[in-house]
């Protein structure tokens, strides 16, 4: 049990100026600054960093990064690791400045995914208040929000997750939604209901990233936001079974997706009892492109 967080993303994107202008004008990000590189860095809250984005072909997940409480927590994690054969990587000063943290280590997990373990996230002096979300973010000590990545080999996955990180089992979701086949692991790392989940072969590494704030008034905000300007929307409004979220899900310029939610279940280790689900919404949540074809059921 290491209690991670989600600390960071980063993302490779073709259309930079694009992503700036959903990121800031949709979800109510602020920008922090600019890479010698060219990259952009993006704040949510007290934290300098959470959102890297650089030009490139792929319009896909780069890294992930998650927080460790402290250096303690990072050296047994490191040296855990290394006795499962899975090689780290500890990185100069000059690149964990340019993530915002005082010290970074490297590795893949079994999908090849780079991950960031780290410590120490620069807080800066200046307060951060987002120009669109009223409420803020839910942060803190639950992290970003979680991601969903492709897991081709999900049992591995969930072995270096669980065994190795420290993740914890949340529930499952086995069902069929509109004729797809759906089975996801959800996984915790700290009381958020889940930082991470785990599905099946994507065609990007990911399928979605979701953050969740403070009102649920900021989330119909947001769903107007994204309407006008003309983000394509993949789910309607409506809850989840197993955290609660009352949530919308929505295209972002590199066709992966992003959710936006509020009321997020928190987990008591002491006492929560993992369970599976036949569905994944008690309500809502319904493809839009369905509706307008009567479709719903």
């Amino acid at each position: 049990m290491t209690d991670l967080r989600l600390g960071y993303l980063g993302f490779e994107v073709r259309d930079l100026p694009a992503w700036e202008a959903f990121a800031t004008d949709v979800l109510g990000l602020g920008v922090s600054g600019r890479g010698d590189d060219g990259s952009l860095g993006l704040r949510m809250d007290a934290q300098r960093q959470r959102f890297v984005l650089s030009e490139g072909p792929s319009d896909d997940l780069a890294f992930v990064g998650w927080e460790a409480p402290d250096d303690r927590t990072l050296d047994a994690l490191v040296a855990r690791l290394g006795g499962a054969g899975v090689a780290v990587t500890a990185t100069r000063p000059e690149e964990a400045a340019a993530r915002r943290v005082r010290r970074l280590c490297r590795l893949l997990d079994p999908a090849g995914i780079p991950l960031e373990l780290f410590v120490g996230p620069e807080v800066p002096a200046e307060a951060f208040q987002s120009p669109h979300v009223r409420s803020g973010f839910v942060t803190g000590e639950l992290g970003l929000g979680h991601l969903v990545l492709s897991a081709p080999d999900r049992d591995a996955s969930l072995r270096f997750y669980q065994d190795l990180l420290g993740f914890r089992l949340s529930d499952r979701i086995v069902c069929e939604i509109y004729g797809y086949p759906v089975d996801i692991v959800f996984l915790h790392a700290n009381r958020r209901h889940h930082s991470l989940a785990l599905g099946d072969r994507q065609k990007k590494r990911l399928h979605h990233f979701m953050l969740e704030v403070g009102s649920m008034d900021d989330v119909g905000l947001a769903c107007d936001r994204a309407v006008r300007k003309g983000v394509r929307l993949m789910q309607t409004l409506g809850k989840h079974p197993n955290d609660q979220m009352f949530s919308f899900y929505a295209r972002t310029p590199s066709g992966f997706q992003f959710e936006f939610g509020w009321g997020g279940r928190k987990v008591d280790d002491a006492s929560w009892q993992p369970t599976t689900y036949d569905h994944i919404s008690e309500w809502g949540h319904h493809p839009p492109q369905f509706l307008a074809e009567g479709k719903i059921k």
